[in-house]
């Protein structure tokens, strides 16, 4: 009997670990050996821990699982009352598009020839048989983009590194997920670490690198266990190490761990910490791409642009662009949260709009109270109103609304949020976070703050002061923290003048 117990934070923060030792429990006193696979999340929060069984159907779901529940697993499983039926056939899962997640909470994690068996290393090995140019050309072709800022191509960064000339190229991926509503690297992390190890390689292979850096959150403790036991298990494979299975030059991955600043999510920031220095953002240029690890060219991308390489790699880059809208190409993993009724990963094609996110993916509020806000981008992200639900979900739509995409945080509010109190969050969130190198967000956050508590106390002639405050932030700012602050503080004076009194009198 084969059992899939999800070893997901998320999953273990809603007791997958008590389901996991009650499932081997109640297996010894039975007599029934079982095999017990410690799998990624398939992305239902709501229905964690989610339990799987191997039938001759195909895969059967059951949850929301707690221990007491486990025992009727093995008497009669058709007529569990937790029973979903067929994983696959759930609408969550029917309706997506996994290309970067097809085999998260499909596979065994830290099983390679799981990993192979599900279509592991097929880009790797394809790569291995390209020159770097044509790698290059191949991610540049398929219109990827970051997924973790303001969706700079991924294939104009390479060539830019793999043309520069040096002694030393690094390969460092971003790991550090800061924003509030955010978890799609945790989970590809802890769920298909290969996958992000073979992008990585692929990387070093088109730039001509052979050393790479993942710099992940020590906030993420299960992310951290999972991938610094794949590393030894990619090396033992060939996978990394002098040779890329046997065939190629060398690359090596080395993992460290942050402490925990918002700041080194930004990509200098990032570098600076890295090499033991304070965490800093650095003044472009010169961009990291010239000038970035300890001072050679170097690849910044985010998780998920990495762990999508491999499918652009093996399907090529005409499948990867099959899939988006206009200059969004290919998909992003969506991560719904807040006040919502159907929370998590939701891999789907760039296009679908807002409103099919929120009321059909997300299922609506919680609270079952109606739609007020929702922030797309983390916390330093717009709101948007019902009224823009129309609005599809790509990079320059985004972007001609004063939003961004960013990591795709969706997080939903219903309609007893106060708009200026997050308005205010933001502000202060800034002046915590800001690492003190640049005046307007050092200075600006804390005396927006100050604004904002005029506001609230009814001095409308401090509306006007926050819209210049928040535009002197947005062009002075050497990094993102500063720069988009001002997105969630005026969306929020824009689109909800009802809570903010004095600024309705002052537009009177």
């Amino acid at each position: 009997m084969k059992v899939y117990v999800p070893r997901d934070a998320a999953a273990k923060a809603l007791g997958a670990e008590a389901v996991a030792a009650a499932v081997l429990r109640e297996a010894e006193a039975r007599g029934v050996t079982v095999d017990l696979i410690r799998n990624g999340s398939r992305g239902m929060v709501w229905l964690e821990p989610l339990v799987e069984i191997e039938s001759d159907a195909g895969r059967l779901a059951f949850g929301p699982m707690g221990a007491g529940d486990v025992a009727a697993l093995f008497d009669d499983p058709a007529a569990h009352p937790k029973a979903l039926g067929p994983t696959e056939e759930l609408d969550w899962m029917k309706r997506q598009t996994r290309l970067t997640f097809a085999r998260v909470g499909v596979t065994d994690p830290l099983s390679l020839e799981d990993y192979e068996a599900h279509g592991g290393l097929a880009g790797l090995r394809r790569a291995l048989d390209l020159p770097a140019a044509e790698i290059v050309e191949e991610v540049t072709a398929s219109g990827l983009r970051g997924r973790g800022g303001a969706g700079f191509p991924t294939g104009i960064k390479w060539k830019t590194v793999a043309e520069a000339r040096a002694d030393r190229k690094y390969i460092v991926c971003n790991a550090d997920e800061g924003d509030s509503g955010t978890f799609a690297d945790r989970m590809l992390i802890e769920g298909d670490p290969f996958a992000l190890i073979e992008g990585m390689a692929i990387a070093g292979l088109a730039c001509g690198a052979e050393k790479g850096f993942v710099y992940l959150r020590s906030e993420y403790p299960d992310a951290i266990e999972v991938f610094a036991a794949a590393l030894p298990i990619a090396r033992e494979a060939g996978l990394l190490g002098p040779s890329l299975l046997g065939r190629g030059p060398g690359f090596d991955i080395e993992l460290r761990v942050g402490a925990g600043a918002y700041v080194c999510g930004e990509e200098t920031s990032l570098l600076n910490s890295l090499e033991g220095k304070r965490a800093v953002v650095r003044a472009k240029p010169p961009l990291p791409a010239l000038e970035g690890l300890f001072g050679r060219p170097t690849v910044v991308n985010n998780v998920i642009s990495l762990a999508t390489v491999p499918y652009v790699l093996a399907e090529g880059a005409a499948a990867y662009q099959a899939h988006g809208h206009q200059r969004s190409r290919g998909t992003m993993p969506l991560q719904i949260a807040g006040n919502v009724k159907r929370g998590g990963l939701f891999e789907i094609a760039f296009g679908v709009t807002l409103g099919e996110i929120v009321n059909e993916i997300g299922g609506g509020t919680a609270s079952g109270r109606p739609v007020k806000a929702v922030q797309v981008g983390g916390p330093l992200g717009a709101y948007f109103p019902p009224a823009l639900f129309d609005t599809p979900f790509g990079y320059e739509d985004y972007t001609a609304l004063d939003g961004l995409i960013g990591h795709a945080g969706i997080v939903v509010f219903d309609d007893s949020a106060d708009m200026l109190a997050q308005a205010r969050f933001a502000l202060e969130f800034c002046a915590i976070e800001s690492c003190g190198k640049c005046t307007p967000c050092r200075i600006g956050a804390v005396r927006g703050v100050e604004t904002v508590d005029r506001i609230a106390a009814g001095d409308s002639s401090a509306v006007a002061l926050l819209e210049d405050l928040c535009a002197t932030m947005k062009a002075g700012s050497l990094c993102a923290l500063g720069g988009f602050t001002p997105y969630p503080v005026l969306s929020a004076l824009r689109h909800f003048p009802g809570d903010f009194p004095a600024a309705r009198e002052a537009a009177e």
